[in-house]
């Protein structure tokens, strides 16, 4: 029996955990531990650790260490705090390997305290680019700190190989937020109107926008944004950004936007199935998150991907990039809504994967070598 002890720090990657934790907990040879800390923990950004009980999963360690704060500092004692929390629950739970996701600030505490214990590392959807946000590089650190690398699709398993990785480390398993889209029966839009409380006419706009953490104001590229909405009209539905420095910024810009517009919600965590739902309905999605670039394709929605903070990314072509520019913006959702440009989508197909990422990374969990054979690198 394998032990495989999963973080998870946000809605944003429980959310894509949520199948390789269950086809974990359904494998014969695997036995699961769940650690769960950062925003989970945080009233503000909705309390989502109830959401992981609620899913029905068993959580082993709960540890608190986001700070409340809007500055790249407070990201900075936030990683520390978490090594600290994280050096005494991995070193009494001490897991055959630690599986953590993508390139959230907060998983190199978990990487680095993993490292300095012995315990392996897998490391699902290495290997991407998204070159206008720190992520970038805590990505690809990941990846030389894991053994075990689950990519999304071709492109990035070989820039994985090119980082001298050795080819059987890596496997091609698809996103696995795409099972959602296999394993969920999706609400109707009568239904979506009805659960999330939305208007019931006009164009529904879904808007996801973060803080751009390479730029030394994060949030630079917002009013352009909002300066384009108040042409765009619509019903305006907006996501909670993530807990990066600048986030507060954005939170009360969007609430004091929300309270001014009728047509416009708010929602401060959506469980899969209504925020799959949303994007099954919307008719166009703006903003800079990854949700956009990996999952949009399979529900052929329209995205305008604005500014740097995704600069890079693997495409489908139902993703219009440009720059934090009003005129650019207003004019290419006008183009995205469009008869013309919904018709070209008609055979698009989501380069991210099948809904099937779960059956593989579990099987690279399984089957893998375990011990020096797995710690110890080949010199390439």
């Amino acid at each position: 029996m394998r032990t495989i002890a999963v973080v998870t720090s946000s809605r944003a990657d429980f959310n894509h955990l949520i199948w390789p934790m269950r086809a974990i907990q359904d494998h014969p040879d695997l036995e699961l531990k769940l650690l769960v800390f950062g925003a989970h923990l945080s009233p503000q950004f909705g309390m989502t650790v109830n959401e992981i009980s609620a899913e029905g999963f068993q959580i082993d360690e709960q540890i608190e260490c986001l700070i409340s704060s809007d500055t790249d500092v407070g990201m900075a004692r936030t990683i520390g705090l978490a090594t600290l929390s994280l050096a005494d629950s991995l070193g009494r739970m001490r897991p055959d390997m630690l599986l953590i996701i993508a390139d959230r600030y907060e998983m190199m505490a978990a990487a680095t305290v993993a490292l300095a214990l012995r315990i392996p590392i897998a490391h699902i959807e290495g290997g991407e680019i998204s070159a206008g946000a720190i992520d970038d590089a805590i990505r690809n650190a990941l990846t030389k700190m894991s053994h075990l690398h689950l990519t999304p699709h071709d492109s990035a398993a070989n820039r994985v190989a090119s980082m001298g990785e050795a080819a059987w480390r890596i496997s091609v398993c698809g996103a696995p937020s795409l099972d959602h889209l296999r394993e969920l029966t999706l609400w109707d839009s009568a239904q979506l109107i009805a659960e999330l409380e939305l208007p019931e006419s006009g164009p529904l706009l879904l808007i996801a926008v973060h803080p751009v953490t390479l730029l030394s104001d994060t949030v630079a590229e917002i009013d352009a944004l909002f300066e384009a909405l108040e042409q765009l009209g619509g019903r305006q539905v907006f996501c909670f950004p993530n807990a990066d420095s600048g986030s507060h910024q954005i939170i009360n810009q969007v609430e004091r936007w929300v309270n001014s517009h009728s047509e416009a919600r708010l929602f401060v965590n959506l469980p899969a199935l209504a925020y799959f739902s949303l994007m099954n309905a919307a008719d166009v999605m703006l903003g800079n998150s990854s949700s956009a670039i990996m999952e949009a394709a399979s529900f052929k929605l329209p995205v305008i991907n604005i500014g740097l903070r995704q600069q890079g990314r693997l495409c489908a072509h139902n993703i219009i990039s440009i720059p934090a520019d009003r005129a650019q913006i207003i004019e290419q959702t006008q183009r995205a809504l469009s008869d013309a440009f919904g018709e070209g989508l008609a055979d698009l197909h989501n380069p991210y994967g099948d809904g099937h990422a779960s059956q593989r990374i579990v099987r690279a969990l399984a089957e893998c070598p375990l011990g020096d054979q797995l710690l110890l690198k080949e010199p390439q």
